[in-house]
């Protein structure tokens, strides 16, 4: 059954990549509790579509791949605060469970909350004009949750000099590039379909190998050195026996050679 969405866009392709398209862009994709939730359903269909492999996240519009929180709408907490949400547990594959390889595609102003999304991909690029910061001291609250997820990709420096410099300091695409934010830096022009040819590219490979090859390494954060290692040895016993029959099962039959 199609879902209706309506602050973001979802599409997949017959390469077996899925795209989903922040689309608040009068809003500069700041997301509400609607985008939130349609993200954790849109999470939960590419889970369990066998035809998707690997993942593309981009936002609409010139000026923000996202501002992070809509601070103009209430998100809707319970009264309870123990049954209070954080926003990032909807928008994270990872926390959803989704190990589908995710490239996430940034233009423009990146910030605040905005990190959620570049936290959790598993490869980002960027156009030249992208400038990433984060604002939360800026306006008086506390930057804890992103810059956590932050300084496992650049580490502990430069994440307290994003975290505490506010709005005074804007991390261009070049800055982005040599700390680790990004690994790529496009054309704006060309900005999706590299990101598109990147997950196709994975998408490409047994989704077994690519699953388990994200599951292991991010799951490895949260463990001591020996005990990732002995788990990532049980994924590699579930997942490579799987893995390599489809690639011998596709591998072109060989031709016999030529006689002169």
């Amino acid at each position: 059954m199609k879902y209706d969405y309506h602050t973001i866009r979802y599409e997949t392709s017959a390469d077996q990549v899925a795209t989903i398209t922040l689309d608040r862009p009068q809003a500069l994709n700041a997301f509400n509790r609607q985008m939130c939730e349609e993200i954790r359903h849109v999470w939960a269909a590419i889970k369990e579509d066998p035809n998707v492999h690997a993942v593309v996240l981009r936002a609409a519009g010139d000026r923000a791949f996202s501002v992070g929180l809509d601070v103009k709408t209430p998100f809707g907490q319970p009264d309870d605060i123990w049954n209070h949400v954080d926003p990032g547990e909807l928008l994270s594959p990872k926390w959803q469970k989704v190990w589908k390889p995710v490239v996430c595609a940034v233009q423009g102003i990146c910030t605040a909350g905005a990190f959620y999304f570049v936290n959790e991909a598993d490869i980002v690029i960027c156009s030249e004009d992208a400038t990433f910061f984060d604002s939360h001291v800026t306006g008086g609250m506390v930057s804890a949750l992103e810059p956590v997820g932050m300084m496992r990709r650049i580490g502990l420096g430069d994440t307290l000099r994003i975290a505490l410099m506010g709005n005074d300091e804007r991390v261009s695409a070049e800055t982005a590039l040599r700390i680790g934010l990004v690994t790529e830096i496009v054309d704006r022009s060309a900005l999706w379909a590299r990101a598109h040819e990147l997950a196709a590219l994975m998408a490409a490979k047994p989704s077994s190998a690519t699953q388990g090859t994200v599951r292991a390494i991010w799951e490895s954060l949260d463990r001591p050195y020996r005990a990732a290692m002995e788990q990532g040895l049980i994924y590699t016993r579930l997942g490579n026996p799987i893995g390599m029959a489809e690639v011998a099962k596709n591998r072109p039959e060989p031709r016999p050679p030529s006689i002169r």
